[in-house]
């Protein structure tokens, strides 16, 4: 595997969430997601489409650092840092998380199939 692959994917992540781009969002995401939160919720892909679809997550600001792609095959193991800022449930933010994403090869497409925010 490729990681250009990954990195291109992960930049169509990052405009993404930026655009709330449901469309592009939903061919990211397997249906079968399981993406823990930094609340420690444990999330769906439809709870997290429903939520940039309506507005509760909305970024200003999404910058990347520090990414560590680790190759397994049909699965990828993406961890980095992200500087976000924007506005969730209507209240401004601005933090600094860690993310752990997992990407996963079927039917000769990747999709986040896991993943963690802290």
């Amino acid at each position: 595997m490729d990681n250009r692959t990954i990195e291109t994917l992960e930049e169509t992540l990052r405009q993404a969430m930026l655009n709330s781009d449901i469309a592009v969002l939903d061919e990211l995401i397997a249906d079968d997601l399981v993406w823990t939160m930094h609340t420690g919720q444990v999330v769906d892909k439809q709870f997290d489409l429903n939520a940039h679809r309506s507005g509760i997550f909305k970024f200003t600001k999404l910058e990347i650092s520090d990414r560590q792609i680790h190759s397994y095959g049909d699965c990828v193991v993406v961890t980095l840092r992200a500087d976000l800022a924007g506005t969730l449930s209507g209240e401004p933010f601005a933090a600094t998380y860690r993310f752990t994403r997992v990407w996963l090869q079927r039917q000769n497409r990747w999709q986040i199939i896991a993943g963690h925010v802290s």
